[in-house]
């Protein structure tokens, strides 16, 4: 069974900085790419972030400028480093691999609160 473990969330204050990991095995993440979806409370889950094996990058409007998505190949993990925080990139953090030509996965999630 495929696990993703996802670390780093917590309580922040505005403008302050989180970096989300996500790590997996080796061998579902050298054929994922590998992302980071967010779901406020009463919200539905939405696209934060995106990065192709090839490393290739994507991102939601609401965090360009302040995330970003990256992949250590070598520790199998993917990060998401979230600066100049805002109350409402309060939300539980999930980690997604997107395996070629396989299924998804998601991890369990990690709660992020930036306080005011």
């Amino acid at each position: 069974q495929v696990q993703l473990v996802e670390s780093g969330g917590g309580l922040v204050q505005t403008g302050g900085s989180l970096r989300l990991s996500c790590s997996t095995s080796g061998s579902v993440f050298s054929r994922s790419a590998m992302g980071w979806y967010r779901q406020a409370p009463g919200q539905q889950r939405d696209f934060v972030a995106r990065m192709t094996t090839g490393g290739s990058t994507n991102y939601a409007d609401s965090v360009k400028g302040r995330f970003t998505i990256s992949r250590d190949n070598a520790k199998n993990t993917a990060y998401l480093q979230m600066n100049s925080l805002k109350p409402e990139d309060t939300a539980v953090y999930y980690c997604i691999a997107w395996e070629i030509g396989g299924q998804d996965y998601w991890g369990q999630g990690t709660r992020v609160t930036v306080s005011s």
